[in-house]
């Protein structure tokens, strides 16, 4: 590595609901890269989808300005900008669709420049709570038990659904499959309500899961790395309503942490070995917050989700229980540049294309 300091394209906002929490996280990741290795490129992707890369991206995606797209079609970048040059490395703190799902890992691919975090393949299926959940279940991992339902199912087959439904009983949490920050999560507590809260959760997907309501302890773990990751201490968040939703998260602050948390060391042990192999499976790389429930009674411990672009505040859970595990914020973030990199020299080192050596296909 030479000593000029490489060039970080800050990729933030996005068109999906949690556009206001990226742009959180995108601003202490630029407050707190080390300014004598990296020069940040904040890059904010409005709401209307275009890439906003002059003046001041951040101040501009706060105003919530939409600007007028670039007239090069395959260009996503706003107008006036399309020579705009490549950064040495993308870090990606897009929340949610179009981030977290495998699009912007699609288009970056072809661009043959480092990012920060998984690929396509775990992004996708990371995203996806009912995908993750059937892959955690195919390697005998233990999950919340659930029952997901398709929009076309749910329109067809109300009456059936519903019935369906009893084994889970109540209270039951309701989710659209690909939304994090807790959007769109609704907890019944009656049967009567299950249908109106399915049916307000298929306004942002068009397929929802329903969760059978554990009556458990919320616990959480930060992972870091490759296929061996390291795995932070236990963390526990301590509710402060009904359930850990999006005002409490970032707005009310009425829940809190506590890190490490006081379980026994044998439950520790068992959720560090599930997280590695729930991490694993999923080929996950860079970073990933893994969710956990502990059920009061039995010490039952299950899978919840897995979060591969997890709030990156100072002050969020993921940093926070890495620092608790002896790695600070900055060195953190520059980690996982350090990964990204890795991995690009990796895959550049493989074989991509095949000639045959004749003109069959001619």
């Amino acid at each position: 590595m030479t000593s000029q300091r490489v060039s970080i394209g800050l990729l933030f906002g996005g068109e999906s609901p949690e556009h206001e929490v990226s742009i959180a996280t995108a601003r202490s990741i630029a407050k707190h890269l080390p300014k004598d290795r990296f020069e940040v490129i904040p890059i904010g992707i409005a709401r209307n989808g275009v890439w906003v890369v002059t003046k001041d991206p951040f101040a501009r995606l706060s105003a919530n300005e939409q600007p007028e797209r670039s007239n090069y079609p395959f260009l996503p970048l706003e107008k006036g900008a399309e020579e705009t040059p490549l950064p040495d490395v993308f870090f990606n703190a897009l929340h949610g669709a179009g981030g977290e799902d495998g699009q912007i890992q699609g288009y970056l691919e072809p661009l043959h420049r480092p990012y920060t975090g998984a690929g396509l393949l775990a992004m996708a299926a990371g995203m996806d709570k009912w995908i993750t959940k059937r892959i955690w279940e195919s390697e005998g991992l233990p999950v919340t038990p659930y029952v997901g339902i398709t929009e076309e199912q749910w329109v067809r087959d109300r009456e059936p659904v519903l019935m369906s439904l009893a084994s889970l009983g109540v209270p039951a949490f309701v989710k659209p499959v690909n939304l994090g920050s807790s959007i769109g999560i609704q907890k019944v507590k009656r049967r009567e309500d299950l249908a109106a809260a399915i049916d307000q959760a298929f306004r942002f997907d068009r397929r929802v899961l329903v969760e059978k309501g554990l009556d458990a302890r919320e616990l959480e773990i930060a992972a870091l790395g490759g296929d061996d990751p390291f795995i932070s201490v236990v963390g526990e968040i301590l509710v402060g309503g009904e359930f850990y939703d999006f005002n409490d998260k970032y707005i009310d602050g009425k829940s809190s942490t506590k890190i490490p948390t006081d379980i026994p060391s044998s439950v520790a042990r068992e959720i560090h070995r599930y997280a590695r192999e729930a991490y694993r499976s999923l080929d996950t790389y860079g970073m990933a917050r893994i969710d956990f429930f502990l059920e009061r009674g039995s010490n039952k411990v299950f899978l919840n989700e897995i979060n591969l672009i997890p709030g990156f505040t100072s002050i969020s859970m993921y940093p926070k229980l890495m620092e608790a595990s002896g790695i600070p914020y900055e060195e953190l973030l520059t980690r996982l540049i350090d990964l990204a990199l890795a991995r690009h020299q990796q895959m550049q080192s493989k074989q991509r294309g095949y000639e045959s050596g004749t003109n069959w296909f001619a």
